[in-house]
């Protein structure tokens, strides 16, 4: 009976170290080691998990009413239409609260004049080799 115990435990060791394999680490962080390919995973993974807020920081769009982004995206508005008309061959000019803006074409070169209404100040942007659309 004790031989039948023994050979019976004696056959389950080697058929328990046949199965087993060795352990290989392979890192999966790159900083580590391991695949390139896994960074921008990893960052997008810990930029989820983050909840941390930086108490300093203040976002442009936290302290804009509903009323200074609708007049922003009117005056993005106005100024795309009027170098849209300036690219047609015409001349415009735009004034807001802050800024004077004036577009002039002169035989495909492009004048943007800004003029700061508060302090006077006023900048020249001068484009060459404008192309009008035919």
């Amino acid at each position: 009976m004790k031989r039948k115990i023994i050979c019976t435990l004696g056959i389950a060791c080697f058929s328990i170290s046949a199965i087993a394999t060795e352990l290989t680490y392979r890192p999966i962080n790159p900083s580590f080691g391991g695949n390139p390919l896994n960074s921008s995973h990893l960052l997008g993974i810990a930029n989820a998990i983050n909840d941390h807020k930086n108490p300093d920081a203040s976002s442009i769009l936290d302290e804009q009413s509903d009323l200074d982004r609708l007049a922003a995206s009117l005056e993005s508005r106005l100024i795309s239409q009027l170098l849209s008309d300036v690219g047609n061959g015409n001349t415009g000019q735009l004034s807001t609260d802050d800024f004077l803006l004036n577009i002039v074409d002169n035989n495909g070169e492009l004048t943007i004049q800004i003029t700061d209404k508060e302090t006077g100040e006023s900048s020249t942007i001068q484009v060459s080799g404008l192309v009008p659309d035919l």
